[in-house]
């Protein structure tokens, strides 16, 4: 049975919102967590192949020439399939980052075999009465230590990463299941939110 515990927590910066649109990653971050510990780490930039625009250094920090030297996205993400294989993933606003994980594994013929869960569905469950449900917020609202900058893959991979922790020790709390099934992780996501009391004390 998978833990919770024990996963990859994963976030892209990329040229725009989708990759039906032809957006490309241009960084990757993630966190491996093993029982609950950060026991390694992954950051690359990629040069997608063409300039990024002004909005996108702006909000990321992340400037053409850093991206002029950077290796192409096929060999980032050949080695990225190496390091979640075989692990679940957990991203903030997961169909993002699953949309560009697929657009761009599909490219060179990879995949992977772990399953995805969503930390800002869990905690839009969890913590009803946060302000909104975006990281820093969450992060802010949880009392998480933080003393870097946001819309970084890394760091926002790491803060994502201690916010899932901190969640999971709330529902353990909340269910008393002390090791938290992957699974069941999944099935809070879609829980409606007036039913999220009924379902932690069923578990």
């Amino acid at each position: 049975m998978s833990k919770a515990n024990t996963v990859i927590v994963l976030d892209f910066e990329t040229t725009g919102l989708s990759p039906d649109y032809g957006d490309r990653a241009i960084e990757i971050g993630a966190v491996r967590i093993v029982n609950g510990k950060i026991t390694d780490r992954f950051q690359q930039l990629m040069n997608p192949g063409r300039p990024i625009d002004s909005f996108i250094e702006n909000y990321t920090g992340i400037t053409n020439g850093m991206l002029k030297n950077a290796s192409p996205c096929k060999d980032v993400m050949h080695s990225f399939a190496d390091f979640i294989d075989g692990y679940n993933l957990v991203a903030h606003n997961a169909s993002f980052d699953k949309r560009f994980l697929d657009a761009e594994l599909s490219k060179i013929s990879r995949n992977y075999t772990g399953q995805f869960a969503c930390s800002m569905l869990m905690a839009r469950r969890l913590y009803q009465d946060a302000p909104n449900h975006k990281l820093g917020t969450l992060v802010k609202y949880a009392k998480i230590r933080s003393e870097g900058v946001f819309h970084r893959a890394l760091y926002d991979s790491e803060m994502t990463a201690k916010l899932w922790l901190v969640m999971l020790a709330d529902i353990s709390e909340r269910s008393r299941v002390a090791s938290i099934p992957f699974k069941l992780t999944q099935k809070l996501t879609k829980t409606p939110k007036k039913a999220v009391s009924q379902f932690l004390e069923s578990c």
